[in-house]
């Protein structure tokens, strides 16, 4: 509606200007014609005198009045409404959905019966796992030795012969796991018979066959040796070794010897082993290992199945000793004069020991003195002890040697030794017998 009476206003008013923009050109033109056609008749004037004709002159021009001027209306106020009220209708009724139906759950089923649980099985600890047993080696010759402690070196087991230098008479140093030679350690008695003292230096003392003398006596301990040989026609002097020895301690007396053999056989145990006047059943294999039932502190432990001991007393001593034969090639070599029946079995010894006072005396005692003085000749090859005199004793148990130092004294009575040839046939109740067999009175 509004619109529509603009429209009608605008089309009014151009219908009034048309006329008065039409005529407002004429006019103007007329007015500049009359002005040029009055220059004309000045100049025409000046013309006619030459006997031009002279056309009239036009009419005036009709002026006609300017058309009123033509004001126009404002154009009629527009009524502004106010604008209708927004009336907010409510939003259509959303139709209730009907409530979900009711659903009745069943009762649950009744529980199932359960089965009992199995009983649970205990299941025993495994046993505990044996410690690994040392192989044991299959019976060795006699010159076949083992390590004897393998609880601390478990790593040495394998078995090793001795060296062609001591073939009878070495033991395993288990720390090394290598053969040593008994005969080259300080306190070694071996051979005919070489000693190596405690000092370090090696002598030799050959003492006389069918002899006893004493190695070492100190207060508390008392060792001698039991010595055998050889007539050798022209010889300087008769080869002798060591055929047994007597340790005497705390009131116990203990025989380690030699027996008496014909024909040499390495697997045939020729060692004697005699505490307190019975004989030490020592199992014949390696490691085997016997206690002295009266002396705790003792024991006999076997080196090899045959031939070979060890015997400890706890603080005191330990004794390596091994039976080795002349064989007929040493006899050559050395002219031992060996005879037919009697190989000259003997012992390899060595001493070590623990306790031994600054007292001590012997053929062999006397090197562990702190003030000993070894006064042979270290550079001959056989520096020779002598004072046999000084060591010998009246029998292989007497104690009554001029450097004797055992506590007890002399006390052979209780007490036979035997050791010589003449003797060998004793036989005591023990069923023991043969030769440095010690039997009761």
């Amino acid at each position: 509606m509004a619109a529509a009476t603009w429209a009608l206003v605008l089309l009014l008013g151009l219908a009034l200007m048309a006329p008065a923009a039409l005529g407002a050109p004429d006019n103007k033109e007329n007015n500049g014609k009359g002005n040029g056609k009055q220059d004309n008749g000045n100049g025409d004037n000046k013309g006619d005198g030459k006997g031009k004709d002279k056309s009239p002159p036009p009419p005036p021009p009709h002026h006609f009045p300017p058309p009123p001027h033509h004001v126009s209306s404002p154009p009629p106020p527009i009524a502004s409404y106010p604008p209708p009220p927004v009336i907010s209708s409510p939003p259509p009724p959303m139709p209730a959905s009907p409530p979900p139906p009711v659903v009745l759950s069943s009762p649950p089923p009744p529980p199932l019966p359960q089965s009992p649980p199995p009983p649970v099985v205990v299941s025993s600890p495994p046993p505990p796992l044996a410690p690994s047993p040392v192989p044991v080696p299959p019976p060795p010759t006699s010159n076949v030795v083992y390590c004897k402690n393998t609880t601390e070196y478990p790593t040495c087991t394998a078995p090793a012969s001795c060296p062609k230098r001591c073939p009878q008479s070495c033991r395993m140093d288990c720390a090394t796991c290598k053969t040593i030679c008994d005969c080259n350690l300080p306190g070694a008695v071996c051979q005919d018979p070489r000693f190596i003292g405690g000092d370090g230096n090696t002598f030799y003392f050959h003492g006389r066959r069918d002899r006893d003398f004493c190695l070492l006596s100190d207060a508390n301990l008392h060792i001698n040796a039991h010595f055998i040989g050889s007539h050798v026609p022209g010889a300087a002097r008769d080869p002798t070794w060591v055929q047994a020895i007597a340790v005497q301690f705390a009131g116990h007396r203990l025989y380690v010897g030699a027996l008496k053999t014909a024909a040499w056989d390495d697997d045939a145990d020729r060692l004697a082993v005699v505490f307190d006047g019975e004989p030490a059943q020592v199992r014949g294999v390696a490691n085997a290992v016997w206690v002295a039932p009266s002396a705790p502190s003792l024991s006999v432990t076997r080196t090899k199945a045959a031939n070979g001991v060890v015997v400890e007393l706890a603080g005191v001593f330990s004794i390596t000793a091994s039976v080795v034969p002349i064989t007929p090639e040493d006899s050559r070599v050395h002219n031992y004069g060996l005879r037919d029946g009697d190989c000259l079995a003997h012992l390899d010894l060595a001493f070590k020991f623990y306790s031994l006072t600054d007292d001590v005396h012997g053929v062999l005692g006397q090197t562990y003195r702190s003030s000993y003085v070894n006064r042979l000749d270290v550079s001959a090859r056989m520096p020779v002890m002598g004072g046999e005199r000084d060591f010998a004793a009246s029998g292989l148990f007497a104690t009554d040697c001029s450097v004797a130092r055992f506590a007890r004294g002399s006390n052979a009575a209780d007490v036979l030794p035997v050791a010589s040839d003449e003797q060998a046939g004793v036989k005591c109740s023990t069923g023991l017998d043969g030769v440095g067999v010690v039997c009761k009175k």
